[in-house]
């Protein structure tokens, strides 16, 4: 440790670091990192120090599809402000990195977004992790709220462009069989993660996008083709795949509890990761405008004109509330599924998703409603009026 001056201690009566639950234990933070978690009589008492009483400490989670927030649509204001705001949103609901979502969108769109990020992280904002681009490269039977018209194949120019995206962790969600053989392996050797989504592809078409180093399924169920005895489809594969990880939308609306827990029981052990896929609404109004149409929340669902489910009206918080209580999986496993594991699907699991020496110090303390009372992204502290 430097200097004790310089360190704080949050004490907690009950602390999960992302493998273990540890009674009366304090976590101290010096500067941007975790530099020890002690019991509680073991600390110095000459540091400043923070009682939670009695909330829960856990990792900050971390979602790798937000759509917007705090009444800001990525699509909308893909502007460092844009993302600073949809940002706050989600940190007041535990959320200590994000990645923002741009759904379907012209060429010019995305290049404003992918520089809105850069710009954002060269400022130091460490709570934004990387860019998902999600869309434009879909099925149109299966696009979902997407755009009909912003559907298109991928240009040489679109290829050439994401292969340059290096400087921050990239999702590319597609449709691999509308890419020719090959574009996936590309995009991948490139350090891009390549996702299936909005897809109607086959078993067999998905294996060999898995082959080429297709990374990972966005929102399992959704918009894909589905699991039948004598054709799997894009499900299918996703559960039959070792090495992939799934996103999946614990809302009470995009999965059933049973499919939850069916997914989690067939996927390997920590493949399967809870996002959000959270519109605007998000501590703002409780509609959402993209593409110039209304999308207004019905029964707790976001759905547009065409009644389809349009994103999600929750934070990640919620789903790790709705997988435990709904769908049955142990707290410290849904807490994994919104931490460790999207940690490790980005490539920082050496720095994020666990609370453990030498870790940046990414927290956050909830209380028994899943109200969130503190939080603390790169050991800046913030507390919330929730719990």
């Amino acid at each position: 440790m430097s200097g004790t001056a310089l360190i704080s201690a949050v004490y907690s009566h009950r602390l999960f670091d992302g493998d273990q639950w540890l009674r009366d234990h304090a976590l101290l933070i010096d500067g941007e990192q975790i530099v020890a978690i002690l019991p509680q009589a073991e600390v110095p008492v000459d540091i400043h120090s923070l009682d939670l009483g009695g909330l829960t400490l856990a990792p900050g989670l971390i979602d790798i599809q937000v759509n917007g927030g705090g009444g800001i649509m990525f699509n909308n204001a893909p502007s460092a402000s844009g993302v600073a705001t949809i940002a706050s949103a989600h940190r007041d609901y535990g959320t200590t990195g994000i990645i923002p979502t741009l759904i379907s969108d012209t060429p010019d769109v995305q290049r404003k977004a992918a520089a809105a990020i850069a710009e954002i992280r060269a400022a130091g904002v460490a709570g934004v992790l990387g860019l998902h681009l999600e869309g434009p490269h879909f099925e149109p039977a299966r696009r979902g709220t997407h755009k009909a018209a912003m559907i298109r194949p991928p240009a040489d120019s679109d290829l050439a462009w994401l292969a340059s995206l290096r400087d921050f962790p990239t999702i590319v969600t597609l449709a691999p069989e509308h890419v020719d053989p090959g574009i996936v392996r590309q995009l991948n050797e490139a350090g891009l993660l390549v996702c299936a989504g909005h897809t109607n592809a086959s078993y067999q078409q998905i294996c060999a996008a898995l082959d080429e180093g297709l990374r990972g399924f966005t929102h399992l169920f959704n918009a894909m083709s589905p699991l039948q005895g004598r054709e799997p489809g894009t499900v299918g594969a996703a559960l039959d795949s070792a090495d992939s990880w799934a996103g999946i939308i614990a809302d009470g609306h995009h999965v059933h509890p049973a499919a939850i827990r069916l997914a989690h029981r067939a996927k390997e052990p920590g493949k399967l990761i809870l996002v959000s896929d959270a519109m605007s609404t998000v501590g703002g109004p409780d509609s959402v405008e993209i593409y110039g149409e209304r999308i207004r929340v019905e029964d707790g669902r976001l759905i547009n004109a065409e009644g389809k489910l349009a994103g999600s009206a929750i934070a990640l918080i919620d789903a790790v509330r709705i997988a435990h209580q709904q769908a049955g999986l142990p707290l410290e496993e849904c807490l994994r599924m919104a931490s460790r594991y999207p940690a490790e699907f980005l490539g920082l699991e050496a720095q994020l998703g666990r609370l453990a020496v030498g870790y940046r110090a990414d927290l956050f303390a909830f209380d028994d409603n899943y109200r969130v009372g503190h939080t603390w992204v790169a050991g800046e502290h913030q507390s919330h009026a929730g719990a």
